[in-house]
């Protein structure tokens, strides 16, 4: 594992900053998708506008699948993805966005978090540990998510505004996909004063191989749910496998 690299510049701008404040000696980190929830929470929201009738049915589920299939292989272009899977959403005024996104929290998300999970979560927060969310699906998915954890700070991919406030379809920063979740995870910890170099013990939890980067950061990286692939890397190196769903 590769400790104590040089933090990433702070970013003042970044969207849920907080102002520095001491830090626990160990940090956990949770993948959301597949780890924390037994569902993606991006390709279920595609699914979810499609029976709003926000989007052509055919074609829409043909390119979400497309991206999908993408993204479990490991070469998403997640500049592409974001581009199409906002379109909906640029459509849409605030408060029709809002409701949705409460009706997708109750009838998609809610339904499917599991009490081993929720727990996972809890032993973490008692023992005083620096948490994040951090996922590859975007804020305005998964802010609700984290929510629902009782995880304060959430590190995905940021939707570019305007100065309206509408979503441009474009991302804002680095997005949190692969290395990018590294960088991102080091945007978080440098504008709390902090580094990898300073925990103790640094935890992750993830179901995939696209994680590797931020896995092999950790003293203690723990492949949750893992898919084939992952099982097959961390019984290789000897990492712990956890199974919260079966």
């Amino acid at each position: 594992m590769s400790r104590g690299a040089a933090p990433a510049a702070a970013n003042p701008g970044m969207r849920g900053t907080q102002e520095a404040r001491p830090m626990s000696r160990h940090l956990t980190l949770f993948d959301l998708d597949d780890t924390l929830i037994p569902l993606d929470s991006d390709h279920e929201w595609g699914e979810f506008v499609i029976r709003l009738g926000w989007v052509d049915e055919d074609a829409f589920r043909r390119r979400n699948d497309e991206f999908f299939a993408m993204y479990k292989a490991g070469r998403l272009d997640v500049h592409a993805y974001i581009h199409f899977a906002t379109e909906p959403l640029r459509a849409r005024p605030p408060g029709e966005l809002a409701a949705a996104q409460a009706r997708f929290m109750a009838e998609v998300i809610a339904p499917r978090l599991r009490p081993a999970a929720l727990d996972l979560v809890r032993v973490h927060q008692a023992r005083g540990d620096a948490i994040a969310l951090v996922t590859a699906t975007n804020e305005f998915v998964t802010r609700p998510i984290a929510r629902a954890f009782g995880i304060d700070d959430l590190i995905a991919i940021r939707l570019e505004r305007d100065a309206a406030g509408t979503i441009t379809g474009r991302i804002a920063g680095v997005p949190s996909y692969r290395e990018g979740k590294v960088t991102r995870v080091e945007e978080w910890l440098a504008a709390r004063g902090a580094q990898w170099g300073d925990f103790e013990r640094i935890t992750v939890y993830s179901d995939s191989p696209n994680d590797l980067p931020l896995l092999e950061r950790a003293t203690d990286p723990v492949a949750t749910n893992p898919s084939p692939a992952l099982h097959d890397i961390a019984k290789a190196r000897g990492w712990r496998i956890l199974n919260l769903f079966t």
